[in-house]
């Protein structure tokens, strides 16, 4: 207990009092290299440049078909996340943004009334809840009551990975979805970069390593998880690399869905996919990962976990699955994710 308090004391102190904006980083991994598409990049415009420039994430974890959804942010920091969702959900829909740190929840909470103004909505549809990603329960979060689930370079910092999945898995609803960015190791982060506090603050000391998280997410039941984007995280301090050593760092988008149909590998039951382009964000194509891109009307032969995951989510609406699980025709033909992560992909789970 008094390591994992010495932990986030660090975290917060690098987090609330070191680091005052992006350019205090000193590695790209706590900096979004992804180009955010156009209908954010509008959003974008309406937020406050202190908002913008107190961001420290890896991705752009915002996943499609939001409206109407009550979305939790885990870390949230000053907001940016929460609040581009907040357009995406509408006045209806609801997001709760959760953080540690008493200095960015301020820059969130200071910003609300003017954002909520800008977005049109007569009153706020975003909770800002100061607490830890590793107890929502103490927050009243409750078992099944969130439809999305966000994070944005955040769990690599817990000391505790396997209570934030759990509590993630206990609050989302059945169907409902984790979709995050954050910082993955290609093997096991020793304990000397572990200790370090700048290496924990640039979301390195704290990665992951990808097999780990697979197993850790098998251990709670998450059968098949996807790998949406990827990057590597260049280490341009000399500093940092040479503490860093051999280890290599990447800045993984991933989604897993809540759903007790999925299967440990990729299954074929003769099944396909059409994507009906019915999201407005979205006419042409799906991005569902980094290998599954459906075409508008186009039928995709998948596997039982992708036909699972696409009818019992809130996607299902938007798809139509073609087939059943009566017949079997043995393995879906293709390599699981983990063979590819031996080539240096960085890449876990079931995938077809």
């Amino acid at each position: 207990m008094e390591k994992t308090q010495e932990t986030l004391d660090n975290v917060r102190e690098y987090y609330g009092r070191i680091l005052k904006s992006k350019g205090d980083l000193k590695t790209d991994a706590c900096c979004s290299g992804d180009s955010l598409p156009l209908y954010l990049k509008k959003i974008l415009k309406d937020l406050d440049e202190e908002i913008i420039t107190k961001f420290y994430g890896c991705g752009s974890p915002i996943p499609l078909a939001l409206e109407g959804c009550t979305v939790l942010d885990l870390g949230c920091g000053a907001g940016r996340d929460v609040y581009l969702v907040s357009a995406l959900v509408g006045e209806k829909g609801r997001v709760i943004g959760v953080d540690m740190t008493d200095a960015q929840l301020e820059v969130a909470r200071r910003h609300l009334p003017a954002q909520t103004r800008k977005f049109g909505y007569s009153r706020p549809n975003i909770e800002f809840k100061k607490g830890y990603i590793e107890n929502l329960k103490a927050l009243e979060i409750e078992d099944n009551s969130i439809d999305v689930v966000l994070s944005n370079c955040v769990i690599n910092l817990s000391p505790d990975k396997k209570a934030v999945f759990r509590e993630i898995f206990r609050v989302l609803k059945p169907g409902g979805e984790l979709y995050f960015a954050d910082i993955f190791a290609g093997c096991r982060v020793p304990g000397s970069i572990q200790a370090d506090p700048v290496l924990l603050g640039e979301c390195l000391g704290g990665a992951m390593y990808i097999e780990d998280f697979r197993r850790l997410l098998r251990e709670l039941g998450c059968l098949d998880y996807r790998v949406v984007n990827r990057r590597k995280v260049a280490l341009d301090n000399a500093g940092i690399a040479a503490k860093v050593g051999m280890v290599d760092f990447s800045s993984l988008t991933i989604r897993a869905f809540k759903l007790k149909g999925l299967e440990d590998i990729c299954e074929d039951y003769g099944q396909a996919a059409v994507y009906l382009g019915t999201i407005p964000e979205a006419p042409h194509q799906f991005v569902l990962d980094d290998h599954h891109i459906f075409k508008t009307g186009k039928p995709m032969l998948v596997c039982g976990n992708t036909a699972y995951m696409l009818d019992q989510s809130r996607f299902g609406r938007f798809f139509q699955i073609m087939g059943d699980r009566s017949t079997h025709f043995g393995p879906f033909p293709c390599g699981p994710a983990g063979s590819r992560a031996a080539e240096g992909d960085g890449a876990g789970g079931c995938s077809c």
